[in-house]
């Protein structure tokens, strides 16, 4: 069996007339050589069917042409029914392809993955590193910049680091005072909220809405916790109405906590709305499916990826103009629930 040789470098040269340094200069995509020359060297790399050399490649560009999205969750997690990280990874993605950038894709749920992550990223396999799901005060995207990797994160960062990372978010408090305002202005006074987790910024600026809304309104809180997750939302709404059997109508700091509470209230024969009116925040698929649908808060979520691809495609190109931050707005979408 006759193996065929990969085409060189060198041999792209001899069939353009030019040199290998010229060659070279034309791939890794220099525009300082001759429209003319550039031209032959690329007739002659289809000719061929030349293929660079990525590891070759990188030592010249010092690009490995990669990207790592960090999801600090464990895989069960990631894959489960929670449909934010799908939509995450689908906006990053698309912006990804564009520039021909290869996705990186890990996650770091445990202190043995956390620490993994950051031994692979510090040793120049990505180009630059996205987080997405922030948990808590994490140093590591502060430590990845102060060595300076571009780091970009989906979420205002709990704490202000040293040196500021870019982050895309979006307007959590401005969302869960529409979505609170709308039950009351519907005659609802009785309202409580399960909250998500607040080592998350998503989880403490929804809580902050709700309390800020109230508060205006002269209302009394009723407060329980989740942690964004389906089954979290069905054992707070079953707290929520031990302690108060009264309550009219209570705003869920995610979709999948409010499937959950929809379900508690059904096994409690509570009518939704015409006992307690519900109110969601993502305005996944699923939400125009449940029984009644859902009223919800929609946060674009596939534009966070793609924002935060673009906040890292710019810094991994040296432009001076990356945003350091980036709130996208939300939108009250009103179903049959409230």
């Amino acid at each position: 069996m006759v193996t065929r040789e990969r085409p060189t470098l060198e041999a792209v040269a001899r069939r353009a007339g030019v040199s290998r340094a010229t060659v070279s200069r034309v791939v890794n995509g220099s525009t300082t050589v001759a429209v003319a020359i550039r031209e032959a060297v690329h007739q002659a790399v289809a000719e061929l069917g030349y293929v660079p050399n990525q590891a070759a490649r990188s030592l010249v560009t010092q690009r490995t042409e990669s990207i790592a999205l960090i999801l600090p969750e464990t895989a069960n997690r990631v894959f489960s029914d929670d449909l934010f990280f799908p939509a995450v990874i689908r906006g990053v993605s698309v912006e990804l392809d564009a520039a021909d950038k290869q996705l990186v894709l890990m996650m770091a749920g445990s202190a043995a993955s956390h620490d993994r992550v950051e031994r692979y990223a510090m040793a120049g396999h990505v180009d630059g590193v996205m987080f997405a799901s922030m948990h808590g005060a994490d140093p590591l995207p502060g430590t990845l910049a102060r060595l300076g990797i571009p780091v970009v994160c989906s979420g205002r960062p709990m704490t202000p680091a040293e040196l500021p990372v870019p982050y895309v978010d979006v307007d959590h408090v401005g969302g869960v005072g529409q979505a609170v305002r709308h039950l009351i202005g519907t005659g609802h006074h009785r309202i409580a909220t399960i909250a998500g987790p607040q080592d998350m910024i998503a989880g403490i600026d929804r809580l902050t809405g709700y309390q800020d809304t109230l508060r205006d309104a002269g209302l009394t809180e009723h407060v329980a916790f989740g942690d964004f997750t389906r089954d979290s939302g069905l054992r707070a709404m079953r707290r929520l109405l031990a302690e108060d059997p009264q309550l009219d109508a209570v705003f869920v700091a995610s979709d999948m906590m409010a499937h959950g509470a929809l379900q508690a209230l059904k096994d409690a024969g509570r009518r939704v709305p015409a006992d307690v009116a519900v109110v969601g925040f993502d305005d996944f698929e699923i939400s125009r499916l449940s029984d009644p649908p859902l009223t919800t808060v929609r946060q674009p979520i596939v534009d966070m990826g793609r924002t935060m691809a673009r906040q890292m495609l710019g810094l991994v190109n040296d432009k001076q103009d990356v945003p350091d931050a980036v709130v996208l707005p939300t939108e009250l979408v009103v179903r049959a629930s409230a």
